[in-house]
């Protein structure tokens, strides 16, 4: 089927700037297809609470995957998306970072109720990815479950076993029916799941290495997620190898959206905690029963495999440009009111390292999601970034971070920005790179 081409305007962004900041590449030549992936974005029900009826959600769904989606590096993957909701919607999809269109200001309409899209994504990098509607919040009726999707590596990586980890958060309504993001949550109770499971339990033997993706399915909760009695080894952060360094005090802190790859190796029966900033609560357990038999010992474990971004970046030569999130008065628009006739918060020239001056002027914590690069977490001096590269960053009241990334795909990208309250709205606002 030959994907629908439209002129970039107005509300196209949830597909042209999306799709774009996914690597989304709709017809033309190119080579050949290696993978076909059927998404379907459906009703659902999930059962939150003992003994009462289950909750409606909306959910995008892998049609014909029993369990995890995956894909492979450089995979040139054939999406078939079939919308049964009744609001337009498009999958956009985090952590995969590619070029974009051969011509970045065109892009796809989203898909109307009860109609089939098809298109194109090449699978730039390894990683933990996640393919989500729910930029399209200020439609949805229901609160929404994204799509976690593996990107496999080229070469094996040594471990037993490679499980994700989804965590959700609910707020559920004296009735049992959930409020979704965006709205007032009033009289609702916070739930927390692993997987769509109030209680998660993973079965493994002792002395097994577990690669555990965490994903903060949350869209507005800052999450802490622990393992007892485990050194919990931190492997990739939003999709990107770092160079392995231990969890402090075995937990791992995830904004929404974030997600973490860390290696576990097996030892005794454990809990999962959780933490959402007021409290601590048992999500799941890690259940232990007999022993994996090993040849030889284990090892501390190697860096996964480089995705090819810059081993440096020129902080010197560095383009520079202040971005306040959130602010009224600094372009920032709700997704249904987005127009790319609007001002971008900066452009760049393909080829320079852009600094961003991120400042969080709310009176509460905010997330920024950037669309299109991942970058690097600068040290407070200026003077050299973290081991790792993120797509996501939760910026504290009052503060300012910054970031460094190379401009390596032109187009035009979005910026993502949310308060870390249930009903504060979602925003965006874009980039470009020429």
């Amino acid at each position: 089927m030959k994907p629908r081409i439209f002129d970039l305007n107005r509300r196209e962004l949830l597909a042209g700037l999306g799709a774009s900041a996914a690597g989304l590449i709709a017809g033309g030549a190119g080579p050949s297809v290696t993978a076909q992936l059927a998404l379907q974005a459906r009703p659902a029900t999930l059962a939150l609470r003992s003994g009462q009826p289950a909750t409606p959600i909306w959910e995008l769904a892998a049609v014909s995957h029993l369990k995890d989606v995956r894909l492979k590096r450089f995979d040139r993957c054939e999406v078939v998306f079939r919308n049964d909701l009744p609001v337009p919607l498009a999958p956009v999809w985090y952590g995969l970072n590619a070029p974009a269109a051969a011509d970045p200001l065109r892009g796809r309409a989203p898909a109307a109720p009860s109609t089939t899209e098809t298109s194109i994504v090449s699978i730039s990098n390894a990683g933990t990815l996640l393919a989500d509607f729910r930029l399209f919040e200020d439609g949805l009726k229901q609160p929404a479950r994204p799509l976690p999707i593996i990107a496999v590596e080229t070469s094996p990586v040594a471990v037993d076993r490679d499980e994700i980890l989804l965590i959700e958060e609910w707020r559920l309504r004296p009735d049992g029916t959930a409020v979704p993001p965006g709205q007032d949550p009033k009289d609702t109770t916070p739930l927390y799941t692993v997987n769509g499971q109030t209680s998660f339990e993973l079965s493994a033997a002792t002395n097994e290495r577990l690669r555990l993706r965490f994903i903060n399915g949350s869209q507005r909760t800052v999450l802490a997620i622990k393992l007892e009695s485990h050194e919990v080894r931190v492997m990739a952060l939003d999709g990107q190898p770092a160079e392995p360094f231990p969890a402090r005090n075995g937990a791992l802190v995830l904004a929404p959206g974030g997600r973490a790859d860390a290696f576990v190796d097996t030892a005794t029966t454990a809990a999962f905690l959780l933490h959402d900033g007021k409290e601590a609560r048992q999500v799941g357990s890690l259940k232990i029963s007999g022993q994996s038999e090993r040849r030889a010992p284990l090892l501390p474990p190697q860096p996964l495999p480089s995705n090819d971004l810059p081993e440096k970046l020129d902080l010197k030569g560095a383009l520079r440009f202040d971005v306040a999130l959130g602010a009224p008065d600094a372009g920032w628009a709700r997704p249904a009111n987005f127009s790319t006739a609007s001002a971008p918060a900066f452009r760049a020239k393909a080829g320079r390292t852009v600094v961003l001056a991120l400042k969080n002027p709310a009176p509460a914590t905010t997330v920024f999601h950037l669309h299109g690069h991942p970058f690097r977490l600068l040290d407070r001096l200026d003077d050299g970034w973290k081991p790792y590269w993120l797509d996501t960053l939760a910026i504290e009241p009052g503060q300012t971070q910054r970031i460094a990334f190379a401009a390596t795909s032109p187009g035009r990208w979005l910026l993502e920005s949310v308060v870390t309250d249930w009903a504060a709205p979602r925003l965006v606002r874009w980039y470009g790179v020429e």
